[in-house]
């Protein structure tokens, strides 16, 4: 018998593979404008607990390489994801799927949202959001994820 906690993390079952990332960072408070690439894998870990997002990118403005957790917290009734990345930042979002497609992110600690947008079997549209003095929401990532 599946536990509640694996049946959840099939939830994640479009993400499972290796891909090739495109990266389109626009102008915005956080950076200047830059494009770049990169290779990532969603795995799952331990007996399907977790899944892991590990990747490495190369954008104009340098090389980077995180490793994401995301784990199903049955107290909350949401997802938990914890985020490292090699320069030693750290971030932890909670999210949830909004529909079967979309995996909606809220990070904590900052006014960042995120989506996962799974636009095909093969591909998969991440985009990044911060308020504008307008009230609405504008894009400072946007990757384009096909899979290897």
């Amino acid at each position: 018998m599946e536990t509640q906690k694996e049946d959840k993390m099939t939830k994640f079952d479009s993400f499972i593979g290796k891909w090739e990332l495109e990266y389109n960072v626009p102008e915005s408070i956080f950076s200047k404008p830059d494009k770049g690439t990169g290779k990532g894998e969603f795995k799952r870990e331990l007996n399907n607990k977790y899944v892991i997002f590990n990747y490495s990118s190369q954008l104009t403005a340098g090389k980077a390489s995180a490793h994401g957790i995301f784990a199903w917290d049955e107290k909350i009734r949401a997802y938990r994801y914890w985020w490292f990345e090699d320069s030693g930042s750290f971030m932890t979002a909670t999210c949830n799927f909004i529909n079967e497609n979309i995996l909606f992110m809220n990070w904590e600690n900052s006014l960042l949202i995120q989506t996962f947008t799974v636009e095909s079997p093969n591909k998969i549209f991440l985009s990044m959001d911060y308020p504008s003095s307008e009230g609405k929401y504008i894009p400072v990532l946007e990757v384009v994820i096909k899979k290897r």
